[in-house]
């Protein structure tokens, strides 16, 4: 049975010698006709260059090969799922699809399968950016097979994300925070970000935009920018004390010169924070995020209570915290047990 291709703006009719045609009618064009069958090579490469030459222009044709990883590209940047992204998400998937586009753009879709795909991940080093490449290239692929009928399954579904084998970004401990805390009294810019980071438990970009608009009612509230969740966190007394200090016309809490801390800046201003308080290197923002949902569980919070602080949208990523609490507390209690023991029940080579 020969595969179903469903191609949009496809207008099927009979001509005057009962001769079955076929013609791409894009609203507001110039109707196409279609060489050779549905499905056939010569149909698709020519489908996709009038696709292609529609929506990026006349430069497209002839530099573009249809059928192509480029191709698929080019049509993906003009897709509902990238233009829907926001502009700093936008970035980072142009930084990554363009690594492909150089090094493998002349390809052909239709031939990737998923010996294909694992070869491209494997080009990358790191669990991290490996799973990003593969996020990539399964959004490419199923743009490919969805929206441009050039393949018939997603190989990448057959490819498994690389596990890490650490831990992920280190969570601060209690003693990080006293020892950052010394260094940075009260009142300074760098204990504020630290309060923030701690107490609020959201995202470096998101804690760049928090200013005085999102206090309400003696919380912070605020919707996250990666997830468009909602969080509504209650301000703790160590980060009101740190509040109080910002000046009542400032826009943002850690602007800089009167504008919006851009993320990066701050990820190397803080680093610098942390080598002046001492503290090992590996320590990040983000770290203290983690050690926010650290807190929470230590304190006895639920998964949920965890998901409603930090904004997590799935049950799993807040467990990973209350498990860690539950080990923790569930070791502590049964080596309570054990030092209560006789000590000559404790003793080795008494077992019968």
């Amino acid at each position: 049975m020969s595969p179903v291709i469903r191609l949009r703006h496809i207008h099927r009719f009979k001509d005057r010698h009962g001769r079955v045609r076929f013609y791409l009618r894009i609203p507001g064009r110039k109707a196409v006709a279609l060489p050779g069958a549905p499905g056939s090579p010569e149909f698709i490469d020519a489908y996709n260059t009038e696709v292609l030459g529609q929506r990026e222009g006349a430069q497209v044709r002839g530099r573009v090969q249809p059928g192509s990883m480029e191709a698929v590209i080019v049509s993906f940047y003009t897709s509902h799922t990238f233009i829907g992204l926001r502009a700093s998400t936008q970035a980072v998937y142009r930084r990554l699809i363009e690594e492909i586009r150089t090094k493998h753009g002349s390809k052909p879709i239709r031939l990737i399968d998923a010996t294909g795909v694992r070869k491209l991940v494997s080009e990358k080093k790191g669990p991290t950016a490996a799973n990003r490449r593969l996020s990539i290239l399964r959004h490419l692929i199923q743009h490919a097979r969805d929206e441009m009928g050039l393949v018939r399954n997603d190989p990448t579904r057959e490819v498994a994300r690389v596990r890490y084998k650490g831990a992920g970004i280190r969570p601060w401990d209690d003693a990080h925070v006293e020892a950052y805390r010394k260094r940075h009294p009260t009142g300074t810019v760098a204990r504020l970000a630290l309060e923030l980071l701690l107490n609020v438990g959201q995202r470096r970009g998101d804690t760049m935009r928090m200013g005085r608009q999102h206090i309400v009612g003696g919380a912070i509230r605020i919707r996250q920018s990666k997830t468009q969740e909602w969080v509504e966190v209650p301000i703790l007394p160590e980060l009101a004390a740190e509040l109080a200090h910002v000046p009542a016309g400032q826009m943002t809490f850690l602007e800089v010169q009167g504008r919006v801390r851009s993320t990066n800046g701050f990820y190397s201003t803080f680093r610098d924070w942390c080598e002046e308080a001492g503290l090992e290197p590996g320590l990040s923002s983000h770290g203290l995020r983690k050690a926010c949902g650290r807190r929470l569980a230590e304190a006895g919070c639920s998964a949920h209570q965890i998901m409603a602080v930090l904004g997590h949208r799935t049950l799993s990523e807040a467990q990973r915290y209350t498990e860690a609490a539950d080990r923790k507390r569930l070791a502590a209690e049964g080596m309570a047990r054990v030092a209560q023991m006789p000590n000559k029940a404790r003793k080795p080579g008494l077992q019968t």
